[in-house]
């Protein structure tokens, strides 16, 4: 069964830090991608990062220049380092996991195959 945990969400003020993680088991190392969702009240889900299996990296526009994603060499524990925060990033962000290169070549377009329940990033001004 296909798991992922994410913890390090909390509250802090605007231009702060926060490192999430997502822990990930259940399925055994192939080609996969892994990323960062995240989700307001009231808004869209939106897709923050994305890693694949080379290491290569994308993100979304907003958060450019401000978050960092990166995984372990096995490709289980998935990291997204948030600096400069602010209340705009305040949000529900959920790690996922995809086998599909369609969905990795394409994202953030579609969802992934598996989600975390995700941990909440609150930032204050």
């Amino acid at each position: 069964k296909v798991q992922l945990v994410e913890t390090g969400g909390g509250s802090v003020q605007s231009g702060g830090s926060l490192r999430l993680s997502c822990v990930a088991s259940g399925y055994t190392y192939s080609s996969h991608c892994l990323a960062w969702f995240r989700q307001a009240p009231g808004k869209d889900r939106e897709g923050v990062a994305v890693i694949d299996n080379d290491g290569n990296t994308r993100y979304a526009e907003s958060v450019t220049g401000r978050f960092t994603i990166s995984q372990t060499n096995d490709k289980k524990s998935l990291y997204l380092q948030m600096n400069s925060l602010t209340p705009e990033d305040t949000a529900m962000y959920r790690c996922g996991v995809s086998f599909s290169p369609s969905t990795c070549k394409n994202w953030p377009r579609h969802g992934m195959d598996y989600w975390g329940k995700g941990t909440q990033v609150n930032i204050s001004s």
